[in-house]
């Protein structure tokens, strides 16, 4: 052992508070030099053992080789081995409260095995040169209430493959070749943020990466740690923001994992009803303990301020906050006050959003939580769980509830379509249509929608793209849905990129695309995605034709958009439509427009007012609407030029002449 504990006192009552932020610096695995000599500083939290010593390649994987000494009485063990290196692999050997033999990853390693192997490997995450230098400083000004985020949803390991061979068996692309081909296609479509599903180290890929064993390891599938920080380089220096599937519910009980660490619970309840999920199989972690707390909320941090990641998706947020979530009567335990509320995770989250967020502006917290809690997205001193954005959840089952219907049946659903409103503003939304929505039986997009033809299912899938794109709130689109792939996602094999030799998948991406970059180009479709008077209905009463219309809005009048959304394969060849004001209305887009693969019905002549009552306004355009179709409109008002007085044209009159009342037409 060295000469001094490098796990100090300091850094035992600060783990001890729950707040050692930057705890992964000192557990885990970290090259140094003790003096002359060069090796590998280890540590590790094992409260209960009775002896911990560190076996590896270094050392032949020999039990009594390099011995580790208690540092305090929290329960770190540490140790210094002269001449273990970079590269090599490495468990932690542990003999438990009652002398049973256990063999663990390290939780705090930075990089892991590839599987089937479950071993850590010594690696240096600070080596890593830098060059987003310009996104990080812009990051600051981030504010995901104002500005626009077009998401991209990703399964790295499915996206794009090379063919199998015996070294790469499923074909996967290493992180630096997946950035330059992701980058190129998330630039091109006009998406503004990638998420990424599955990079924390995780041993069955089945579990798409939600099972996590090792959540400060960027997984050894597509590479090294170093490799990853290139793909966020590199996606950042293409303008493009990335967000990370992060996964605090729950972790797999896999004997490698943290499951009986040292054989007890440490990262988990004791008791079952407590610590354990009965459906999925997994251990629930235990949010009182403040060394769990602190393993968490450093990963997090790590994540962003490590990786320079720009915000974590936290999965399932339902089940932390629930004690009886996926339970029945008898196996779970009520809080003191004898509710169902979680109150250790609901105080987790509030810590780790008011960390998090308040270390790193311009950086996103996204809670995926499925039910009606108060106040997610609501601010931790107003008993909010501070969360910056959350899955809107409920918008996502109605609206393709309504969408599965046939045409002809929709008008008795309506109310699914327009029902989101009311709870609009309730939380800070994201719409989306993630992998959960074309996995386990459900099918792909295109798949969900009605219609004889394919032609007439993609009619349907753009006009549902169209809504969402003018629906207050953030967009997420999962990867293939975006041109129409036919089968429901599969982790085994890439995407169907074939489709796109096809016509109809081509301007089906063709159409998101330019859907996507008219979403970036008019502030009305985000600036105001959380402020009530940023939407303003025109009509959500004419169930009989299946139509919805309404306004998008900014404080700048001349930056209006009216929508008209048409859910019937009916073409209306005089609609009349109320306005917001006197004032000219031209189509700016147009989703049945031939080069979409629609009809090519339309407006292509710019549209005047008339002062005329129509959907309780004073004012109204009369046009023609597609069937099966989203149009768009931008709304110029009428400006009145300012009177001028005019002088006598003879100055033997001496009378001034009479006020120019015309009105300048723009």
């Amino acid at each position: 052992m060295g000469e001094k504990l490098q796990f100090t006192e300091l850094d035992q009552y600060l783990f001890g508070q729950g707040t050692h932020y930057d705890v992964y610096r000192k557990l885990g695995a970290h090259p140094v030099k003790q003096g002359k000599k060069e090796g590998v500083y280890f540590a590790v939290w094992a409260p209960n053992a009775q002896a911990v010593s560190v076996i590896g390649e270094f050392n032949d994987w020999n039990e009594q080789a390099a011995p580790m000494k208690k540092a305090g009485p929290i329960g770190v063990f540490e140790t210094f081995v002269p001449g273990a290196k970079i590269g090599q692999l490495y468990k932690f050997f542990i003999v438990g409260m009652n002398g049973e033999h256990i063999y663990k990853a390290d939780p705090y390693a930075n990089e892991a095995e590839l599987r089937p192997g479950t071993a850590s490997r010594i690696t240096d995450i600070g080596d890593y040169k830098w060059k987003d230098t310009t996104w990080m400083k812009n990051r600051q000004k981030f504010d995901e209430t104002k500005d626009a985020m077009a998401i991209y949803e990703v399964h790295p390991g499915s996206w794009m493959k090379h063919p199998a061979t015996e070294e790469n068996e499923k074909g996967f692309f290493n992180y630096r070749e997946l950035a330059v081909k992701l980058a190129q296609y998330v630039k091109d479509m006009g998406y503004t943020h990638v998420e990424l599903m599955g990079i924390a180290e995780h041993p069955f890929d089945g579990s798409w990466g939600y099972q996590v064993t090792g959540y400060y390891a960027p997984t050894s599938r597509y590479g090294t740690p170093q490799d990853f920080k290139y793909l966020v380089d590199y996606l950042h220096r293409q303008k493009i923001g990335v967000i990370l599937d992060w996964v605090p519910a729950h972790f797999p009980k896999d004997a490698h994992g943290l499951a009986n660490f040292d054989g007890t619970a440490v990262y988990e309840h004791a008791d079952p009803r407590q610590g354990e999920h009965p459906d999925w199989g997994t251990k629930i972690y235990n949010y009182g303990r403040p060394e769990v707390k602190n393993f968490l909320i450093a990963n997090a941090l790590f994540w962003i301020e490590e990786c320079h990641v720009d915000g974590l998706r936290v999965d399932a947020v339902a089940s932390m906050l629930y004690l009886d979530y996926g339970k029945n009567d008898g196996q779970w335990v009520a809080n003191k006050y004898g509710g169902n509320q979680n109150l250790e995770a609901i105080e987790f989250f509030k810590h780790l959003n008011t960390v998090v967020l308040g270390r790193n502006h311009g950086t996103v917290m996204i809670a995926e939580e499925s039910t009606a809690w108060p106040k997610v997205t609501g601010k931790a001193e107003d008993d909010g769980l501070g969360f910056s954005l959350k899955w809107n959840m409920g918008w996502m089952n109605d609206f393709l509830e309504y969408m599965k219907y046939d045409p002809y049946f929709r008008s008795h659903h309506y109310k699914e379509l327009t029902f989101s409103m009311l709870y609009a503003y309730s939380e800070d939304f994201i719409l989306v249509f993630s992998h959960d929505e074309v996995v386990h039986g459900k099918g792909s997009m295109a798949g969900k929608m009605p219609g004889m033809s394919l032609e007439d299912k993609f009619a349907n899938l753009r006009t549902a793209y169209g809504f969402m794109m003018g629906h207050p709130g953030k967009k997420l689109l999962f990867m293939g849905q975006d041109f129409g792939q036919l089968d429901e996602w599969n982790e085994n094999v890439q995407l169907e990129w074939e489709l796109l030799d096809y016509p109809i998948h081509g301007r089906m991406k063709e159409y998101v695309k330019e859907l996507n970059h008219l979403y970036r180009s008019y502030p009305a479709l985000y600036k105001k995605d959380y402020q009530p008077d940023g939407f303003e209905w025109v009509n959500c009463m004419d169930s009989a034709n299946n139509i919805v219309s309404f306004i998008r809005k900014t404080d700048k009048k001349e930056e209006t958009l009216l929508f008209i959304c048409n859910f019937a394969p009916v073409l209306h060849e005089k609609y009349i439509m109320g306005v917001p004001f006197e004032g000219k209305y031209k189509e700016i887009f147009n989703s049945d427009a031939v080069k979409f693969g629609g009809s090519g019905k339309g407006n292509p002549r710019m549209k005047t007012s008339r002062e005329e009552d129509s959907d309780g306004r004073k004012h109204a355009i009369t046009v023609q609407v597609p069937p099966m179709s989203i149009c768009i409109f931008s709304c110029t008002p009428e400006k009145a030029v300012k009177p001028v007085q005019k002088k006598a044209a003879a100055r033997n009159t001496g009378k001034r002449s009479a006020k120019n009342t015309d009105k300048s037409h723009n």
